[in-house]
C-alpha cells in the first residue's frame, strides 16, 4: 500500500498524530511510525505515483524521513521506532530490489541514524547538489560524470525531510558557492523550494555566485506511458544540464 493512499487516513495523521503531542503539552507522546512506498514507482500511473515529502513535511508535529540506501533505511526507522513523536518514513518502491553494501558500523543492532542530520555522500568543491530518496543515486551518477570533466560536486542526501539540516547544506554552498536541489515530487512548494528559501534567508545567500537551480519532477499527473513517464522525473542527464548551467560551463 503506497502513500497516495494516506489520503484515505490524512485526518487522523495530520489533525490528531501530529497534534496530540503538542496539545498535551508533552504529556502524552505519539509513537507511531507511518511507512510505506512515495513517490514514482514504474508504470503505475497518476494516482500511485505522487510525492508527499512536501505534503507532510509542511506539517509541525510530525518527522519526516525519506531513506536512500540500506544504510538509510535501517538506521532511520530505528530511531523513527524509538521517537516519542508520529515520524513518517517515505520509501521508494523502485529501491526496494536495489541491493546496498552496508558498512560494519551499520551492521550493527544498535545502529542509529539521528533523525535530523544529513549526510555528504560525496565530497566536492564547485556546486553542492541535494536530494533525497531515489534521487541520490541519479546526483552521485551525474557527479561521476561531471567529475571526469574536472567538476566535482557535492552531493548531500538530505535523510531526513523534517526537521531539515539545512546547518550540513548551508555549509556546504558556503564552500562551493553553488547549489542545485533535486527531487521526484512536483516544483510547487516542494523540497527543493524550501531549501532554497532558507539559503536565500540564511548565512549562505552571500556566498551563492549564481542563482540556486532546482531539478525536479514535471508540473503534471504521472503519465502512464513510459517515455512520457521517463521525462516526468528527473533523470541524471536533467542533473548534468543543471549543474552545467549553474556553473555557465
Amino acid at each position: 500500500m503506497t502513500f497516495n493512499f494516506s489520503m484515505q487516513a490524512i485526518d487522523q495523521v495530520i489533525n490528531s498524530a501530529a497534534k496530540t503531542y503538542y496539545m498535551s503539552a508533552g504529556f502524552q507522546p505519539v509513537p507511531i511510525v507511518f511507512r510505506g512506498p512515495n513517490g514514482a514507482s514504474a508504470g503505475v500511473a497518476a494516482q500511485h505515483s505522487q510525492c508527499f515529502a512536501a505534503w507532510y513535511g509542511h506539517c509541525p508535529g510530525l518527522k519526516v524521513v525519506s531513506p536512500w540506501n540500506s544504510e538509510d533505511a535501517k538506521g532511520l526507522i530505528k530511531s523513527a521506532i524509538r521517537d516519542n513523536n508520529p515520524v513518517v518514513m517515505l520509501e521508494n518502491e523502485l529501491m526496494y530490489g536495489v541491493p546496498f553494501e552496508l558498512p560494519p558500523e551499520a551492521q550493527s543492532k544498535d545502529f542509529l541514524i539521528p533523525i535530523g542530520k544529513a549526510k555528504i555522500e560525496r565530497p566536492g568543491t564547485h556546486i553542492t547538489v541535494v536530494a533525497h530518496s531515489r534521487p541520490v543515486g541519479h546526483c552521485l551518477e551525474a557527479a561521476t560524470v561531471l567529475s571526469k570533466e574536472g567538476i566535482e560536486c557535492e552531493v548531500i542526501n538530505m535523510r531526513t525531510i523534517r526537521p531539515m539540516d539545512i546547518e550540513t547544506i548551508e555549509a556546504s554552498v558556503m564552500k562551493t558557492n553553488h547549489l542545485i536541489t533535486v527531487e521526484g515530487g512536483w516544483p510547487q512548494f516542494g523540497v527543493g523550494a524550501e531549501i532554497c528559501a532558507r539559503i536565500m534567508e540564511g548565512p549562505a545567500f552571500n556566498f551563492l555566485d549564481a542563482p540556486a537551480v532546482r531539478v525536479t519532477g514535471a508540473d503534471v499527473p504521472m503519465p502512464y506511458a513510459k517515455i512520457l513517464e521517463d521525462n516526468s522525473v528527473p533523470q541524471v542527464k536533467d542533473i548534468i544540464f543543471a549543474i552545467k548551467k549553474t556553473l555557465n560551463v
